[in-house]
């Protein structure tokens, strides 16, 4: 079964959020799964498991309560949102092994750009020495997962500096733009769905 890419453009958290649980909801066992491709405008999220505490100063930026697993983001343009909307029980495999899959597209990429990155187990999303550069949120429902990856690509950090990210402070995060030569964001989309695409297929 095809894998649908749907790109989306920079789009409000809210109404993305919506949409894909609206699509998890009506989806049937002969659905295609689809990897929805966007930048979100200026947003803090809070997973389930996150503390209202851990927004240190959210200013004039919109803090919403989302129903994926993990703690406090920011979303922001310059960072490459892939929601996976996939049927796991079709795949045969349960959320870990998808995130895992996930985080190797990501450290893949990395590494087509000369970067050594690496997953930890107690902390999901993708680190270059001990920063994190790829935040990983999921939720399952029905064995259908929706929420996703969002990797830093050429972005304003300093909204960073107001959260401790994902629950941990003084956590440091960097983007592919520190590190790398990354004239086309474009080619870094194009990229992570390629190594995404070989993972999930």
């Amino acid at each position: 079964m095809p894998l649908i890419v749907r790109e989306l453009g920079l789009q409000p958290y809210e109404q993305v959020w919506q949409d894909m649980q609206l699509f998890t909801d009506q989806r049937s066992e002969t659905t295609a799964d689809e990897l929805w491709l966007l930048q979100h405008t200026p947003v803090y999220t809070l997973g389930k498991n996150g503390k209202p505490e851990h927004i240190l100063d959210a200013q004039h930026i919109p803090v919403i309560k989302s129903d994926r697993g993990g703690q406090v983001t920011y979303h922001g343009p310059g960072q490459v949102i892939v929601y996976t909307l996939l049927d796991l029980n079709r795949m045969h495999i349960g959320v870990r092994e998808l995130v895992t899959r996930i985080e190797n597209s990501v450290i893949n990429l990395l590494e087509d750009y000369g970067i050594r990155a690496n997953a930890r187990k107690d902390a999901p999303g993708v680190y270059v020495d001990g920063r994190k550069i790829a935040a990983l949120g999921l939720r399952v429902r029905k064995g259908r997962s929706f929420h996703g990856l969002a990797l830093n690509v050429d972005m304003d950090l300093e909204p960073f500096a107001r959260i401790n990210p994902c629950g941990h402070q003084g956590l440091e995060v960097t983007q592919l733009s520190e590190l790398a030569d990354v004239a086309d964001f474009n080619a870094v989309e194009k990229r992570l769905l390629s190594h995404l695409e070989h993972q999930l297929l």
